[in-house]
């Protein structure tokens, strides 16, 4: 297990980050080791898409947030200290909260949501 680990802490702050959105956004997990947000837009498949979570693993607590993955310019704006927590393209983790990153990520999350619930970000054209 990495030093200096406050999974607790860190998922729960983790998880705040996101509350803002809970009311506007469906919930889709709410446990003590997964939080996850769907967006209202039904896809192809049947399902809602995915927004983001929260997941307590055994060696991090991972922060996932899709318009990284799905806005290339969203992604440009994420720091050099926050690009070394990515894991893949829209995971970061964590082993401690890091008061300066998640204030980042609150950032990010925020023009996340605007981007996600955005009707021409659905639109075809």
């Amino acid at each position: 297990m990495p030093k200096n680990t406050d999974f607790d802490s860190a998922f729960t702050q983790l998880k705040e980050i996101f509350e803002p959105y809970a009311d506007k956004l469906n919930v889709a997990a709410d446990t003590r080791n997964y939080y996850a947000l769907e967006t209202h837009h039904v896809m192809k498949n049947k399902r809602r898409l995915y927004f983001g979570g929260v997941r307590r693993g055994k060696a991090y607590v991972s922060f996932h947030l899709m318009p990284v993955y799905a806005c290339p310019d969203i992604t440009e704006k994420i720091s050099p200290d926050l690009k070394k927590r990515m894991q893949g393209k829209s995971c970061f983790n964590f082993s401690a909260p890091d008061e300066k990153l998640f204030k980042e990520l609150r950032k990010i999350t925020k023009a996340g949501f605007a981007r996600f619930t955005s009707k021409k970000f659905y639109s075809p054209f």
